[in-house]
């Protein structure tokens, strides 16, 4: 059997689906041979959205998978045997309801009604995806993010008088600037990777916060920020799985996370839940970790255990089992 795994072109700096493609690849059993398909161009305008259709209409293998942000290829695949990965569906957020209304039709409803079955990365993104489309939940399954086999305990003393804060990401969701208003007057380092605006600049400055920035960092350098926090901080108000939720979990750093969406269901009982939109809700669960040490080493302890929940191996095995299922029912 030959899976065909359909990428985007990436953005510069962002790997995260090609990441995550590799971890599940890597551990495949035996028995299915996959090919990558990269497309030429990146997924703008109707040409190039055209050309790379077509380019994946003649690379199609015996059962194809989507993978993620050029959901349009169903269009130009074999519905019987083709698995589309929907990573969030964060973009019907779109203020305009014209766009919206393309986006509904072109990006959710053409296609899902397009592939034999559809993945998502979380319960939170399959609920939201099924209130846009009518389609039979069953079609519908979900098979989570896997971790880097990297993510290891790699415990260290917590820096109570100014611990490092780890901040992931800088988008508009990302919820950083109401992250810094909670941190006015507490003594701490705030590590932010990403992009800076002057409307983040402006927050910083006013709330006096000690920080460094950095961007466009590798896994590995990425990898050594976990190390170095002693709080990561995922206080985001939309995620369709969350990523640093379990990668801190699993070498060993307390975590404060929102209680929305997807990010309860990811974090279980290894997270300390705040409301996103509540500066003084962000400050106290901030407080609450930094003050109290059995606390937080119960959520820690939990994170090791939550980890286990993400491992690539059977995360790998779920989507084996769709790439047999679909093979068997096209070879029928």
């Amino acid at each position: 059997m030959k899976v065909v795994f359909f990428h985007r072109k990436p953005n510069e700096g962002n790997f995260s689906i090609e990441s995550l493609f590799n971890y599940i690849r890597a551990n495949l059993p035996t028995g299915i041979n996959w090919e990558i398909k990269e497309m030429r161009f990146h997924s703008r305008g109707f040409f190039r959205r055209l050309y790379i259709g077509f380019e994946a209409f003649f690379h199609q293998g015996d059962v194809n998978h989507i993978t993620g942000d050029v959901n349009f290829l169903a269009l130009f695949l074999s519905k019987r045997k083709t698995v589309l990965t929907v990573h969030d569906v964060g973009f019907m957020k779109q203020p305009n309801p014209f766009y919206r209304f393309l986006l509904l039709w072109f990006w959710i409803k053409l296609l899902v009604k397009r592939c034999a079955l559809i993945t998502t990365v979380s319960q939170a993104t399959q609920l939201e995806l099924l209130k846009y489309v009518s389609i039979n939940p069953t079609l519908v399954r979900v098979i989570p993010v896997p971790i880097s086999n990297r993510f290891v305990a790699l415990p260290k003393p917590f820096n109570q008088q100014e611990p490092c804060i780890l901040q992931i990401g800088t988008k508009r969701n990302k919820n950083v600037i109401r992250l810094v208003k909670a941190l006015e007057g507490i003594s701490c380092k705030l590590e932010i990777v990403g992009e800076l605006d002057k409307e983040l600049e402006s927050a910083l400055e006013a709330a006096k916060v000690k920080y460094t920035q950095s961007k466009n960092l590798k896994d590995e350098e990425i990898f050594d920020k976990y190390k170095s926090a002693d709080i990561v901080s995922f206080v985001s108000t939309y995620e369709g799985f969350g990523m640093p939720i379990v990668e801190a979990n699993a070498i060993g750093r307390v975590v404060i996370t929102s209680r929305i969406l997807s990010m309860p269901e990811v974090a279980g009982n290894a997270a300390h839940l705040v409301d996103p939109y509540d500066v003084q809700s962000i400050r106290d669960g901030i407080i609450k970790v930094i003050t109290d040490a059995q606390y937080r080493n119960v959520l820690i302890a939990n994170g090791y255990l939550n980890r286990q929940r993400f491992s690539a191996e059977t995360i790998a095995l779920q989507y084996a089992a769709i790439y047999h299922h679909l093979h068997s029912k096209g070879s029928s």
